[in-house]
């Protein structure tokens, strides 16, 4: 069986900074990895290597088989099959939800703008916005502005999907709704990547954990393993802090 994401010996430098040191791991069609760790560990350095918003120093990444870090390779027809969601919404603040969801149909895969439409329509709808298509960004709290970020990725029929982190930026109270609609993603099968610090999530929804520190893998697993029953001292370090912050 193909991976869904192959890392090689990926090694990334920022000037004389090695922030990624040689990892190497995999996800398999269908499975939820989430990637842990402190700030400045490298995930996020990880997860942009992916789908080469960084490029890599050293080393390679392949998706379905397809190696990106190829010169060759035609990187606009990988990444229309690799699905983002980041921190920051980047929504167009001009734009109301549903078009936000529309434009990278219509510019990207060519579509009409009335399949564009509907296809905007049902994804907000999956996410739980469809009330708000008329809306515009400002007029969204923040929870509602990632969910509108996650149906524009989705109006794009990707493979795979990769989020960087994607409640951190939002109030405590908002960030279950984003990961109810994570949550659903992975109880269909979608291929996830998922950079987060929701402890919850990882050991509830994950297939795998991975915990990174200092650029490496310190430990992979099952959730249970590594959330559960740590064998690495950073491990248990890290998680002490994370699960019991008034200490």
């Amino acid at each position: 069986m193909t991976h869904a994401i192959e890392i090689a010996d990926l090694h990334k430098y920022f000037g004389q900074n090695e922030v990624l040191k040689g990892i190497r791991m995999t996800v398999d069609p269908g499975q939820v990895v989430c990637v842990i760790g402190p700030s400045g560990s490298g995930k996020s350095t990880l997860l942009r290597c992916v789908n080469l918003l960084e490029v890599p120093t050293k080393g390679k990444v392949f998706v379905d088989g397809v190696e990106l870090t190829d010169p060759d390779v035609d990187i606009d027809a990988v990444r229309r099959r690799i699905g983002m969601v980041f921190q920051q919404f980047n929504l167009f603040p001009h734009m109301t939800a549903l078009q936000n969801v529309m434009i990278a149909q219509q510019r990207v895969l060519k579509r009409g703008k009335k399949e564009a439409e509907v296809v905007a329509r049902e994804n907000l709808d999956k996410v739980g916005v469809g009330a708000k298509c008329d809306a515009y960004p400002a007029q969204l709290s923040g929870g509602q502005q990632q969910r509108v970020a996650i149906a524009r990725a989705l109006a794009m029929n990707p493979d795979l999907m990769l989020f960087d982190e994607p409640t951190s930026a939002l109030d405590p109270e908002l960030v279950g709704d984003v990961l109810t609609v994570m949550r659903k993603l992975a109880e269909e099968g979608m291929t996830m990547l998922v950079v987060t610090h929701e402890m919850g999530f990882a050991r509830q929804v994950a297939d795998r954990v991975v915990f990174m520190d200092g650029g490496v893998i310190v430990e992979d697993g099952e959730p249970a393993q590594v959330i559960g029953d740590p064998q690495q001292e950073r491990t248990r370090t890290f998680l002490h802090r994370v699960l019991h912050p008034e200490e």
